[in-house]
């Protein structure tokens, strides 16, 4: 037995712990972030309808039936109630039911990469407001945030205004990471070669954290940054204030950022090299090396080239002229190309004279 002094002394220490708990997902200052929160709380309370009477029911059979207990009924033989069959599985079954329908409705109302409707629950967005876009690089260890409407870019600081819808466009240097920031909007990954996209908006002013919520090193415990939500005169002054300090983030100036790196402190670029974020999506910031868009559209263009050559020698044989996927001997038409068509007569009586000529 624990002494009772103990374990009013345990009680005690939980409750000071506790009160140095941040609850920021269940209170955050961004309206996806609150609808995420509200999405806990209701299938938190679904499932409680369930948790909640079982528990209850447990403790209250272990009490009635206790051996102490004399008056309960024994029946040996009971095996079956259709009533109590009906509630075990009925139940569970309304709970998944509406789970399943609560899960489709926000998984389409709050995908990523869905423009916002609203800026927060009284407040719709208008049709002729634009999103700020905000380019965002998870490097090794830290974070590049680039503001292309501005010319601007930052090291560990991301700076919006309030009720301004964003556009985030995200991508990374080498490795996976993940792009979190609680108080605004869920995780999103952030992968080489690849661009995500997030939409979110923060409605009350202040300092918030965000980090890698993704494992991708010896760095990724200090791979965080500060989230500012300021006024629109703040964010004015504040991206006045980058131009004004100098410095440009140069593609070589880049290159040297990309470098493995912690605890770096925050830097401010006054301007920022054309296409950047664009050749670090494509992995060619180095001049030397090749984009991956460029490659890509040459072997698509070598393998159109392949399937005319192929046609030419094949006559008769329905080849898709949009293209291949990937192997220049399939046949398999790529998800851009058009219905395939058989050769018209004329085009088949053709190949057959040339065939008949080069015999002769």
């Amino acid at each position: 037995m624990i002494p009772s002094n103990l374990r009013r002394g345990l009680g005690l220490l939980s409750l000071v712990l506790l009160a140095g708990c941040d609850m920021v997902v269940m209170n955050p200052s961004g309206d996806i972030a609150k609808q995420q929160g509200q999405l806990v709380v209701a299938s938190t309370l679904l499932m409680l309808l369930i948790i909640v009477p079982v528990i209850v029911l447990t403790l209250l059979f272990a009490w009635r039936y206790r051996k102490s207990n004399t008056k309960a009924r024994y029946e040996p033989d009971w095996d079956h109630s259709t009533q109590l069959e009906l509630v075990i599985w009925g139940a569970p079954l309304l709970i998944i039911i509406a789970l399943g329908l609560l899960t489709w409705i926000s998984t389409h109302l709050l995908d990523p990469y869905r423009p916002l409707q609203r800026i927060d629950e009284n407040r719709p967005l208008a049709a002729n407001v634009k999103p700020l876009e905000v380019q965002v690089v998870a490097l090794d260890w830290k974070w590049l945030f680039i503001y292309p409407e501005q010319g601007v870019a930052s090291v560990n600081e991301l700076v919006t205004p309030v009720d301004v819808p964003i556009n985030f466009k995200i991508s990374a240097s080498t490795v996976m990471n993940s792009f979190y920031i609680p108080a605004l909007a869920g995780q999103i990954y952030a992968m080489p070669g690849m661009e995500t996209q997030l939409h979110a908006v923060i409605n009350k002013p202040g300092v918030y954290d965000g980090f890698s919520a993704n494992y991708s090193g010896a760095g990724f415990s200090h791979m965080r940054f500060k989230y500012h939500g300021v006024s629109d005169d703040d964010f004015k002054a504040w991206v006045q204030k980058t131009k004004a300090a100098g410095g440009e983030l140069s593609r070589d100036g880049y290159l040297s950022l990309e470098q493995p790196s912690e605890r770096e402190p925050v830097r401010r670029y006054g301007a920022v090299a054309p296409g950047l974020f664009k050749a670090i999506v494509n992995r060619c910031v180095d001049p030397k090396a090749v984009c991956m868009d460029e490659m890509m559209a040459a072997d698509m263009q070598r393998a159109k080239s392949s399937v005319v050559r192929k046609e030419e020698h094949t006559p008769g044989v329905a080849v898709p002229a949009g293209g291949i996927t990937g192997n220049q001997n399939s046949t398999v038409p790529s998800s851009d190309a058009g219905p395939a068509t058989a050769p018209s007569p004329s085009h088949s009586m053709d190949s057959k004279k040339s065939h008949h000529d080069r015999a002769h």
